[in-house]
């Protein structure tokens, strides 16, 4: 009896040893292992995940994106790749470029390429165009790199929650974000805090002569603010932009409600981004940087619509309805300076 008891005890250990191993050696496949090495960065660690070319070759392979454009386009493209990759049932992998602008100002959790490992595979390329399509749902291949300028809600919406959740801030930005807030909010009560960021800089020359568009004017700004002033007691607007002078210049600061945050210069946009994030509301002018605000923020988001002529070759790239959540709030842009300039 005793020894059939032994055995029994034997056999069942075993099982339990080879189902573990098995679990265990299909996570390392699975997660191709990657390795985690800390980095610090202003008193917080943040994990960087880092492909070790020189394991085992993954059985599910490897998808990745381009790394290109600034803040509003690298979180577009993270988003995108986030989403499309667990669509198609593949890991996704982020380039160090893209991970070392990203990670300094949120928790996000892919894994990052080894640049020797990107140069080892034959990738297969697959461009995109800036919004959902069914042919996404079955790209095919296992070393997939998408490229293109995605930034389109139609890619991630149906995972909002997972989305939002790579892009939460790290503690020390939290902190500093809510802190300004509260040193400007000074004595007023019952405050509302609505973020306002005006692209301007290359926009203003680019949208007339390239894309036969118009970048938000004074009107658009007044109609904007003016909705929140009658809609909550004591709304505070938070300025933002890289042409903070033009704002100061055209911004109706006569009930001193307006703030205007920052220089106006572009070396730090992650802190821009982090304090309008931090609001209740939002303004938006043009730009991914404005689109992804009122995206995070919730809130009501209103934003500048039809700021192209018909025959813009920029609406062969761009849809307004894949672009800007069907609740936020649209007010046309004031055409008529480009209608002037293309009379006889």
């Amino acid at each position: 009896m005793r020894i059939i008891l032994l055995w029994s005890i034997g056999i069942t250990l075993s099982i339990i040893f080879i189902s573990f191993s098995y679990i265990y050696h299909t996570k390392l496949d699975v997660n191709m292992f990657v390795t985690m090495m800390g980095k610090s960065t202003q008193c917080n660690k943040i994990e960087e995940k880092i492909l070790d070319s020189s394991r085992i070759k993954p059985v599910m392979g490897m998808w990745t994106v381009n790394a290109i454009g600034r803040l509003g386009n690298l979180m577009g493209e993270y988003a995108t790749l986030y989403s499309l990759a667990k669509m198609n049932g593949h890991q996704a992998y982020i380039l160090p470029q893209m991970h070392s602008q990203l990670s300094k100002i949120f928790k996000i959790t892919l894994p990052v390429l080894h640049q020797d490992v990107i140069n080892r595979i034959k990738w297969k390329q697959y461009g995109l165009h800036d919004w959902m399509s069914d042919e996404y749902r079955h790209i095919e291949g296992e070393y997939v790199s998408l490229s293109g300028y995605p930034c389109s809600f139609t890619f991630y919406h149906h995972i909002r929650d997972e989305i939002l959740r790579e892009f939460t801030f790290h503690d020390f930005i939290k902190e500093e974000s809510n802190s300004y807030l509260e040193k400007i909010k000074g004595d007023r009560k019952n405050v509302t805090f609505v973020g306002i960021h005006i692209r301007r800089g290359d926009y203003v020359h680019v949208m007339r002569n390239v894309w036969k568009g118009v970048v938000a004017d004074k009107g658009y700004l007044q109609k904007a603010m003016d909705y929140f002033r009658q809609k909550y007691e004591n709304p505070l607007f938070v300025v933002t932009s890289n042409g903070m002078d033009w704002c100061k210049e055209n911004i109706d600061n006569s009930l001193s409600d307006v703030h205007f945050a920052g220089d106006g210069q572009e070396g730090s946009p992650g802190r821009d981004f982090a304090l309008l994030s931090h609001c209740n509301h939002t303004i938006m002018t043009i730009g991914t940087f404005g689109i992804w605000v009122g995206y995070l923020v919730g809130g009501e988001t209103i934003y500048l619509s039809n700021y192209t002529l018909p025959d813009s070759p920029f609406l062969k790239l761009f849809k307004y309805e894949a672009a800007f959540l069907p609740e936020w709030i649209g007010i046309p842009a004031d055409l008529s300076p480009l209608l002037t300039e293309s009379s006889p």
